[in-house]
């Protein structure tokens, strides 16, 4: 059994706990709430029970859903139907995933697997790497795990900043936001900032498809005293293909797709082939979101970013109105990289809020939380002003 180290945080905003001696409590460094050891151990009690009952349940989930593939594939092997996309069948299977391997040569030695017993997540790093607490949900405390079955990643991007410009965008992210509650303008909280290799998938292929459009061209002229409007209808028709190449989608199901939508671009002159010596000091995600499960998130981008090009090229007229559209994917390879995140998480008032910072880039987006004691104390502020104003109108 792998040894395991408690590290007790605040219920309520998830800051450290320190014993106090004076009051026999344990009192929480950032929001000042104190506890006694028997209400966090409970706590604790329940957060594990929980956390073991949402575990057993994601075992149980990920095997139904290993039976129903077998059942899936077991059917496809008797009847495939074909689906056309330019007159080339086309199915899941036709993903070009060959290249991809679990076979790490002698990097397999130094590396080392680690799971969170409250979130479940999964986290590969190197041997030198002190893996102390989870990015996902920040509990201190993460487990050894069995590394055996690893995906190997084809190309990384390494880290460009490191932590202190990481914290410096964290604070210029809410500089000026007087409404935060302090917790976030904490120095020592900012310092929990951590760099983590997310895993991303990456598609190659072609989006091919004929798009309508009903458009009208309207000119004024004048007849005698009257301005006339004369409009003519047009029925416009459109067809193209666009390549497209290492388009990305992440694959860690705790990660929300919007943050990670919005760091993007990563600048892929910089992608490198994957190498464990750009791990140290990181932890890297193993994906839980397989490249067949990304495949509708890339279609509707592909097919998206297709429409709009179609789009771009009616001209002339004075209105455009889209009228439908068949455009098709034909499935070219799928790569797996690991891209560098900085991430915040923390809890406030029984919320979670996560940031997420650009590694590479330094883009960062993340939600803000309001102090409802500020912004009271706006509101008092702001009505004062206004009597203030009125009674010298009076």
């Amino acid at each position: 059994m792998p040894s395991q180290i408690t590290n007790y945080q605040c219920p309520a905003c998830g800051g450290p706990l320190h014993f106090s001696p004076e009051t026999g409590r344990l009192v929480c460094d950032y929001c000042g709430s104190t506890y006694t050891t028997e209400e966090v151990e409970a706590f604790y009690r329940e957060k594990d029970e929980a956390a073991a009952a949402a575990m057993e349940a994601e075992a149980e989930k990920k095997e139904k859903e290993k039976e129903e593939a077998a059942a899936q594939a077991a059917a496809a092997a008797e009847e495939i139907p074909p689906e056309y996309t330019g007159g080339t069948p086309q199915t899941d299977e036709e993903w070009d995933t060959s290249h991809l391997t679990d076979d790490w040569g002698s990097d397999s030695a130094s590396m080392r697997a680690y799971s969170c017993p409250s979130c479940g997540a999964e986290l590969i790093c190197d041997a030198t790497t002190a893996a102390t607490s989870c990015p996902y949900c920040n509990n201190p405390t993460i487990i050894p795990g069995q590394f055996a079955g690893t995906l190997k990643p084809d190309y990384i991007i390494p880290f460009k900043y490191n932590k202190e410009q990481a914290v410096a965008k964290l604070k210029e992210h809410y500089k000026g936001k007087w409404l935060l509650p302090g917790v976030f303008t904490s120095q020592n909280h900012i310092q929990e900032i951590r760099g983590i290799y997310v895993p991303f998938w990456l598609y190659d292929g072609v989006a091919e498809g004929t798009a309508h459009f009903n458009a009208e061209k309207s000119h004024v002229y004048r007849r005698g005293k009257e301005e006339v409007t004369e409009t003519d209808h047009y029925a416009v028709v459109r067809s193209g293909s666009l390549s497209f190449e290492k388009v990305p989608a992440d694959g860690a199901r705790k990660m929300p797709d919007d943050h990670m939508d919005s760091i993007e671009p990563y600048d892929y002159r910089e992608l490198k082939p994957f190498s464990t010596a750009f791990l140290p000091g990181y932890l890297a995600d193993k994906y839980d979101v397989s490249a067949k499960e990304n495949i509708p998130r890339i279609e509707h981008r592909v097919k998206e970013s297709l429409s709009n090009e179609l789009m771009r090229t009616v001209k002339g007229y004075n209105a455009i109105h889209p009228a439908g559209e068949q455009i098709r994917m034909v499935q070219g390879k799928v790569s797996y990289a690991l891209f560098p995140v900085w991430m915040l998480n923390t809890r406030w008032n029984d919320q979670d809020f996560l940031f997420a910072m650009n590694g590479q880039t330094g883009k960062m987006v993340g939600d803000l939380p309001v102090s409802k004691g500020k912004l009271a104390g706006f509101f008092v502020g702001f009505a004062a002003v206004v009597f203030a104003l009125l009674s010298l109108i009076i």
